[in-house]
């Protein structure tokens, strides 16, 4: 996640958002009885990154989210869940959503998260994803649940399993999200697009 400190607004919610996931962490790792070096070992980190994380003094990537969500046994949701408790609506301004982390990102595709909700049997995450340069090799993507996407800007070829889909403003793919997707072609850019995905909440 990146932070940008021309927003107030959006730096003050990410920092609630930082410090909410590092108070889970160190809660899930203290009820395992795990140090923070062992937990540290297990997913992959160094002690200090940790604890900079457990202290909300950084934002972790998605990848150090899942690293840490397997070293637990929980899923990546259950960060999230003690955050979202606190507010019966996520309301994010133009321009301020949070900057996630995922592969692609570097071949020109930032993903801004717009929420975050978590229910009693479904996690709901909504995305404006934006692509602003060609590239060779096109991330793909295979999670469980299902998945919209409605393209807002620019044309692209969208690979859902065997099938591919040319979209353009206004077309809407919906789609089970358990099948490899992803970008396949990019025909005018920039690209921009929603991409909603419901997941089913595993028990922990």
């Amino acid at each position: 996640m990146k932070r940008d400190p021309s927003t107030p607004n959006g730096a003050a919610a990410e920092n609630a958002l930082e410090l909410a996931i590092g108070r889970e962490i160190r809660n899930f790792r203290l009820r395992m009885n795990l140090t923070i070096a062992e937990l540290a070992k297990l997913a992959g980190l160094s002690p200090g990154m940790l604890s900079k994380i457990e202290n909300g003094n950084t934002s972790p990537s998605l990848a150090t989210l899942r690293s840490l969500s397997r070293a637990l046994n929980i899923p990546v949701t259950a960060f999230f869940r003690k955050y979202e408790e606190e507010r019966n609506a996520s309301f994010v301004r133009s321009g301020e959503g949070l900057v996630i982390e995922r592969r692609g990102t570097r071949a020109g595709h930032q993903y801004q998260l717009l929420g975050h909700t978590v229910g009693k049997s479904i996690s709901v995450e909504p995305y404006l994803i934006t692509l602003t340069e060609k590239s060779e090799i096109f991330p793909l993507f295979q999670h469980p649940g299902m998945e919209f996407i409605h393209m807002l800007e620019g044309s692209m070829l969208y690979l859902h399993g065997d099938k591919s889909y040319r979209l353009n403003p206004g077309d809407s793919l919906f789609f089970d999200a358990d099948t490899t997707h992803g970008p396949e072609e990019l025909f005018q850019l920039p690209i921009r697009f929603l991409s909603v995905i419901v997941s089913p909440r595993f028990s922990e």
